[in-house]
Parts: structure tokens; C-alpha cells; sequence
């Protein structure tokens, strides 16, 4: 009698908190407890979430300069190790390494099973009050003026909410570059979502400015706004 082919593993996409560690979902702690793997973009950040439940797993480190190691989880998921795929925060893929692979396991026919769960796009989309039935996610937004300029042409005719994530240090220069481009410009800026120092503000660009002209500005920052 033909043995059977043994069976594959599963990669799961597992969000993790954008911040606060009790926003993390049972499912996804029942996946990271299962799997023999977790792929992770930054060790020392999942290993809080580790320490924090009690969980034991082996690490794979997986960002966008170690993406030659598709290969080795793929031949791990083949040999029946199931594998959870994280980012620092929030849900994989988003403005992060996995989408490579992803296309990978579909093209091996390895099941990928995505669980829901926290996001700083759509928590900051909520926050803002804007209306979101139709929105646009642009990730971190250009360093150029030009660059700049020409993304907002494109995104006010859509006339979609938009969300995109902005370093600390650049916040100051995206706001007076959208002052200068639109200065009736709907704002909303996030900081530190779900943490101890979180932050949400709203107003014009000029006005926002105005808030952290004599202050750091600190922590990860998502900005949500709209056209008039």
C-alpha cells in the first residue's frame, strides 16, 4: 500500500497589538501557542508578547533584508511545521515583508489562514470621524516636495479619506507641506495608539503646527485627512 504524502503545515497571519498587549485576540494567542514557528520582523519586540502569555515557540527573523529565507519556511511548512508570520505591530503585510512570501505558499499550495485582529490603518481611520466608506491607504508618504505634491493632486480627486503613517520627525514638514497645498485641509494626527501617551488631534495643518512648534514629537504617528 502507497504511503501517504505527508501533510503540510499552515502559515497563519497573526496581527499582533499596536500597542496595548491585552488587545491581542485569543485566536491569535491559540495560533502562536500551536505553531512550532513564528516568523518575526523584530525578535525583541515579540518576545513581550511571548514573555507576557507564556508562550514558547521557535523564532525565524523575517523582514525585508532576510526575504532569501522564503525558501527555508517553505521547506519547514512542506515537512509539517506550521508557521505564524508577525510584524511589530499590528497586521502583517501592511507596510511590511510577507506578500512575497505569501505568493510562495499559494504557488506550493500550502494553506495560508489570515486571522483578524488589531490595525493601526483602520483604528486611526475610526478615530478620526471622517466618513471612511471609501478610504485610501498610502503608507509612509513622500519625502519629496514634488513627490509629495503630486500624491495630494492624485488623492483629492478621488475624494477618499486617506491614511497614511509618518515618522516623529517628519511630521512637522508633511503638515506645513499640506498647509501650503491645501490650507482648509481636514487633519487628524494619531500618536501612540492603545498606549499610555496616546494622542489624537484634529484641526487644520496650520493649527497642528502650532501644537508641537515648541515640543518633540514622540512615538509612531498615523495622519488621517480629507479634502474639503
Amino acid at each position: 500500500m502507497k504511503a501517504s504524502p505527508p501533510l503540510k503545515g499552515i502559515l497563519y497571519i497573526v496581527p499582533t497589538p499596536i500597542g496595548n498587549l491585552k488587545d491581542i485576540t485569543l485566536r491569535s494567542l491559540e495560533v502562536l501557542q500551536s505553531v512550532k514557528w513564528i516568523a518575526c520582523e523584530d525578535t525583541r519586540r515579540t518576545i513581550k508578547i511571548l514573555h507576557t502569555f507564556h508562550i514558547k515557540s521557535h523564532f525565524i527573523s523575517y523582514h525585508e533584508h532576510t526575504l532569501y529565507k522564503n525558501k527555508e519556511i517553505i521547506e519547514k511548512l512542506h515537512q509539517g511545521d506550521s508557521v505564524a508570520l508577525v510584524s511589530d505591530a499590528g497586521m502583517p503585510l501592511v507596510a511590511d515583508s510577507g506578500h512575497e512570501l505569501m505568493r510562495d505558499c499559494r504557488e506550493e499550495h500550502i494553506s495560508v489562514v489570515v486571522l483578524p485582529g488589531p490595525s493601526a490603518v483602520v483604528t486611526a481611520l475610526v478615530y478620526s470621524g471622517f466618513l471612511i466608506q471609501n478610504f485610501q491607504y498610502v503608507n509612509f508618504l513622500p519625502r519629496k516636495k514634488s513627490h509629495f505634491f503630486q500624491l495630494l493632486e492624485k488623492l483629492k480627486e478621488t475624494g477618499y479619506t486617506v491614511c497614511a503613517f509618518e515618522s516623529p520627525h517628519r511630521l512637522l514638514k508633511s503638515l506645513s507641506w499640506m498647509h501650503e497645498f491645501d490650507p482648509s485641509l481636514q487633519v487628524c494626527i494619531c500618536r501612540e495608539m492603545t498606549k499610555k501617551n496616546e494622542e489624537i488631534v484634529m484641526g487644520s495643518p496650520s493649527y497642528l503646527l502650532s501644537l508641537w512648534q515648541d515640543r518633540e514629537v514622540l512615538g509612531e504617528v498615523s495622519i488621517v485627512f480629507r479634502f474639503q
